[in-house]
């Protein structure tokens, strides 16, 4: 018997410090968002997709490049570099997201982003989509 009460004991345990990790995380994110609205023409809360895996980051557009950052992450992608901007309902690999998903290709690499239907419209506004063939992007 106390080895069971042990054994849920520290399942709880476990369950609260992935709660209270997971928690922070947001609280960081939020901290970060609120430290890039000052230098940036727009910041919001994104999805990071890296093959299977996603995770949470505050995304900024400022003047000459796309920030995004978490507690674990600090990266940037220069506008000048991006070959193409694309909105789109599913990530390159066919999977359906609810939102849009923001794709970048910039040397050969894709970096997508999922932001919910709203902040995806400001997205577009302030970086129109745009194919390889068409010039360099340009924030408007």
């Amino acid at each position: 018997m106390l080895t069971t009460v042990t054994l849920v004991g520290l399942v709880v345990l476990v369950a609260l410090i992935w709660l209270f990790l997971k928690t922070r995380s947001k609280d960081l994110i939020e901290e970060m968002i609120a430290k890039r609205r000052g230098s940036s023409r727009l910041v919001s809360r994104a999805e990071f997709v890296e093959g299977m895996e996603r995770m949470g980051v505050a995304l900024s557009l400022t003047n000459d490049r796309i920030v995004y950052e978490n507690p674990d992450l600090d990266a940037y992608l220069e506008l000048r570099h991006l070959e193409e901007i694309e909105y789109d309902d599913e990530t390159a690999t066919g999977h359906s997201v609810e939102g849009r998903i923001l794709r970048l290709r910039s040397h050969g690499h894709t970096f997508e982003f999922i932001l919910d239907p709203a902040t995806a419209r400001q997205w577009e506004s302030m970086l129109p989509p745009r194919r390889a063939d068409q010039g360099t992007a340009k924030a408007v």
